[in-house]
Formats: structure tokens, C-alpha cells, sequence
């Protein structure tokens, strides 16, 4: 199942023109600048500063991409409470997947985190891991309820994955109508591949796509 993986520089800081200044020169493409101005207040223990410290390091502008960085940078803002770098962190740990110790028991920890702010990709993920059995015991129910509570609040990619499952999925009763809904929410949303599964969902049960 797909994974997204959200980026975006936050706004607001308890060093409101500091960070309005680093932020400026980030907007004005002065990455350097702008990675210095957030590194002078993440050394303070701004979590926002610390997450876009984590970002410019994760891609690579002001300085060469560094992961290692940036994930020291994500994990001194998500021990903060910042859901954003919880997430970040989540992802990193599951791409790492086996060749990080514990990877994937540690991106579930952090998606949990994440998720319990209402970050939607972060449920989503954590239903890949629950649907692939990767950091946990494979659990077909909890991955629908993950998805179906990511779905919920917006994530398209989460409906892409209720779609197929119930469509065609393992272990899954099969709801073609279900499906159908999941495929044109994500459609909806501009997952262009949803039309793909719609079309192939039509084809073998054309009924469901009758007079819609």
C-alpha cells in the first residue's frame, strides 16, 4: 500500500521574528541563511525550529541531505508533542524497514503518536504495517479500521487502500459497493490511479457502476 509522506514548513514560533526572518529567507530561496536562522532557535528548543532544521536536512537545502541529521532534528520535535515530526520520524523508521534495528516497531510508535494528533497519514501507515505485518502481527481488522479512520479525515490514499481491499482483498468480506464509494472518494481527491481500479472494478461487476 501506498505511503505519503507530508512535508511542509510550519508557521509561528515562540521567537516570533526570528523565526519570521528564517522563514522569509527560506521563502526568498536564501536556504543557507534560513538553516542557520532555525538552527539558532532549535538549539534553544523551539520544536518548530527543530522540525524545519529536520526538513531542510531530510531535503537537502541549506546543506547536503543528511538523514541522520534529520532525524535527530524530527526526534528532538517530536518529543515535544510535534505531530508533524512524529510522523516525519515514523516514515523515515519505516523506510529503513529492516535494515534499521527495530525499524518498524519504531515508525508504529511514532505513527501512533502522530495519529492520536489526528494526523490522517499517520493512520493510514499504520494500517500498511498492520496490513503487511511489518513491526506488529498482520491483522487484516485493525489495518481496515486505521485506513477507515484515515479515510475519515481526508486521506485519499487511504480510501485508494480501502478500495482494493474491499474489492479485492484477503481475509476481507468483499463489498463491491464499498469499494466503488472508496475508488471515486479517492478519485475525487486526484488519485488518478483510483480510475484505474474503477474501470477494472466495473469490467468485473458492472452492475455496481450501473446508473451512477
Amino acid at each position: 500500500m501506498k505511503k505519503m509522506l507530508y512535508i511542509a514548513m510550519l508557521i509561528g514560533s515562540l521567537f516570533a521574528g526570528e523565526f519570521d526572518d528564517a522563514m522569509q529567507s527560506y521563502k526568498a530561496g536564501n536556504y543557507i541563511q534560513a538553516l542557520n536562522g532555525f538552527y539558532v532557535l532549535a538549539k534553544n528548543g523551539d520544536p518548530q525550529a527543530q522540525y524545519n532544521v529536520g526538513l531542510m536536512y531530510a531535503l537537502g537545502k541549506g546543506a547536503q541531505p543528511d538523514a541522520k541529521k534529520a532525524m535527530e532534528w524530527y526526534a528532538k520535535a517530536a518529543k515535544q508533542g510535534m505531530a508533524q515530526a512524529q510522523f516525519n520520524l515514523g516514515e523515515i523508521y519505516q523506510n529503513l524497514g529492516g535494515v534499521e534495528a527495530h525499524g518498524y516497531e519504531k515508525a508504529k510508535y511514532w505513527y501512533e503518536k502522530a495519529a492520536a494528533q489526528d494526523i490522517a497519514q499517520a493512520y493510514n501507515n499504520l494500517g500498511s504495517l498492520y496490513l503487511e505485518g511489518k513491526g506488529v502481527k498482520r491483522d487484516i481488522e485493525k489495518a481496515l479500521t486505521y485506513f477507515g479512520k484515515a479515510a475519515k479525515l481526508g486521506d485519499a490514499n487511504a480510501d485508494l487502500n480501502l478500495g482494493i481491499l474491499y474489492a479485492w482483498g484477503e481475509g476481507v468480506p468483499n463489498d463491491k459497493m464499498k469499494a466503488y464509494e472508496h475508488f471515486k472518494k479517492a478519485l475525487s481527491a486526484g488519485k488518478q490511479q483510483a480510475g484505474g481500479y474503477l474501470e477494472k472494478l466495473c469490467k468485473e461487476s458492472s452492475w455496481v457502476c450501473e446508473k451512477k
